[in-house]
């Protein structure tokens, strides 16, 4: 295994329903209410993507000048939402460690913009140490965005390894199938959304317990652990 490969809101930290909490501030903001499958529909997607979600939710015209309004009012909004306490998921904040200890590259890889990445990403490094990651990619720093591979080959290239050495542990679909199409082993941990098995895909109920050497064996002529759904 050359490199682990971190989706940051729900893979790593409790932030997801935050995000949740400002698309429904927006929808009443906008005069009506996000409905839950819409809302579970924007999980590890862009903010393009996920205010034509709630657009198409409302019957609301996703033109640019709207768009272009709700991402700073809602980015405004997540500022405030995300200053408090860190909260890690279930076993993210282990196996961060031991790769850290283990000398192991890591990366994280999210589609949250760096304004409101870096501040958790501070906390991170409060909490377990600095350069704890030996690359980040934002959601504004990548020509395409999850599930397009861009953001994961762009972190692997800055981290010189190879797609057949990496593991990617993501929480929604999207970024899974960002993690697949860049070559990547996967294990997804879902968090609001279920996330289907793929070839090349493991599934787990949380990272609690997981530890690198399970991750090693997700890669391709590797004995697969068998881990439970």
């Amino acid at each position: 295994m050359q490199a682990v490969l971190f989706d940051m809101d729900g893979t790593l930290v409790e932030t997801e329903e935050l995000w949740g909490d400002a698309l429904a501030a927006l929808a009443r903001r906008h005069g009506g209410e996000v409905s839950a499958g819409a809302r579970a529909a924007t999980v590890g997607t862009s903010m393009p993507v996920a205010l034509g979600i709630l657009y198409a939710d409302l019957g609301l015209d996703a033109d640019a000048a709207r768009v272009v309004a709700d991402t700073v009012w809602v980015e405004d909004l997540m500022v405030g939402l995300l200053d408090r306490p860190l909260r890690w998921r279930p076993g993210a904040r282990d196996l961060l460690a031991e790769a850290r200890d283990a000398g192991l590259p890591t990366a994280l890889v999210t589609t949250t913009p760096r304004r409101l990445a870096a501040p958790l990403l501070a906390r991170m490094s409060d909490d377990l140490g600095p350069r704890l990651f030996g690359v980040t990619v934002c959601g504004d720093e990548v020509p395409a965005t999850k599930p397009h591979p861009a953001p994961y080959r762009q972190a692997m290239a800055a981290l010189g390894v190879a797609a057949a050495g990496c593991v990617v542990v993501e929480d929604s679909p999207s970024g899974a199938a960002a993690g697949l199409a860049a070559g990547a082993a996967v294990l997804a941990v879902p968090s609001l959304q279920p996330v289907d098995i793929a070839p090349g895909l493991t599934l787990r109920g949380s990272l609690a317990g997981v530890d690198l050497a399970e991750l090693g064996t997700l890669l391709p002529g590797r004995e697969a652990a068998g881990c439970p759904a």
